[in-house]
């Protein structure tokens, strides 16, 4: 089955560009990811970590 698959992407002409454009796609997500956690406020971070503790809001039964 594996043969068949390699052999088919074989013949198609340009294929070799996707994975360079998923690798560049990838790397470019984390650098940002990994930038906005360095560059996040700390405030903002214990905020939104201390949501799910927050129970006031939550109290609310049907």
């Amino acid at each position: 089955m594996l043969k068949f698959v390699k052999n088919h992407m074989e013949t198609i002409t340009g294929i070799e560009i996707y994975p360079l454009i998923s690798l560049v796609i990838f790397f470019t997500f984390f650098v940002v990811l990994f930038w906005w956690v360095l560059t996040a406020k700390k405030e903002y971070i214990t905020k939104v970590s201390n949501i799910p503790l927050d129970n006031s809001e939550n109290n609310q039964t049907p």
